[in-house]
């Protein structure tokens, strides 16, 4: 009988002392803390625990690499049992967003378009062009559609003015008389006297004429007269 109440006390140990402490079983102990682990790290941690995971959610982090996790449920520390399974949020980095045209628009504009898609307005260089309106973007840096992480800074060439004191007259002959005055405001010019002369082969207030020939250099600011036509 003393072989046999041996190997009984033997099992009993084996089995209510020595499993229990190799697997836990039917025990609970803290859940580990996997947050700011890669999936790789945790996983090989939890399967030593006796526990497993799954993905729950993924979401844009900013700081966080792709596939870091940024959570779990239960949180560290909760009880748990060997089978457990943890859930994690995991991290998809930082979102990329494309930079918007904002080249001939005004700063203000630009500066808006800029927040709207997640971007900051970073420095402004000024450039100085006879083709362009005044105070308007003419590029951006990063250029116009290019990915980069929500939250940059996007640097604008502005442009400041004309380089000289003259322009150019452009060409307004044919153009209805508003479309003619808008055309020489672009250039920094002012419409002059205006003569009417009778046409019956045109729409009424067509230009006929023009007092300087297209691509005359001339002063900014210098007034350019027109001939309409009226009916």
């Amino acid at each position: 009988g003393i072989p046999l109440a041996s190997l009984l006390v033997v099992m009993f140990t084996f089995d209510k002392i020595i499993m229990p402490m190799v697997t836990r079983q039917g025990k609970a102990f803290p859940a580990p803390n996997c947050i700011n682990q890669r999936l790789l790290e945790a996983d090989i941690s939890l399967a030593e625990l006796g526990l497993g995971y799954k993905v729950a959610a993924s979401q844009y982090s900013p700081g966080k690499p792709p596939g870091m996790i940024i959570n779990q449920y239960p949180p560290p520390g909760t009880m748990v049992k060997v089978g457990r399974e943890l859930r994690f949020v995991v991290s998809l980095g930082q979102k990329q967003v494309p930079v918007p045209n904002v080249s001939g628009k005004s700063v203000r504009q630009a500066l808006l378009d800029l927040e709207t898609a997640g971007l900051l307005l970073g420095e402004i260089a000024w450039a100085f062009s006879d083709t362009i309106p005044e105070r308007v973007v003419v590029f951006s840096y990063p250029a116009a559609g290019t990915e980069i992480p929500m939250g940059s800074y996007v640097n604008l060439m502005v442009n400041r003015g004309r380089i000289s004191n003259f322009t150019y007259v452009p060409k307004v002959l044919g153009m209805p008389l508003p479309e003619a005055r808008r055309k020489l405001e672009e250039k920094s010019l002012r419409l002059g006297v205006v003569k009417r002369q009778r046409d019956d082969t045109v729409l009424p207030e067509t230009v006929l004429e023009q007092s300087e020939p297209e691509g005359a250099e001339v002063d900014v600011g210098s007034e350019i007269d027109l001939v309409v036509s009226e009916n």
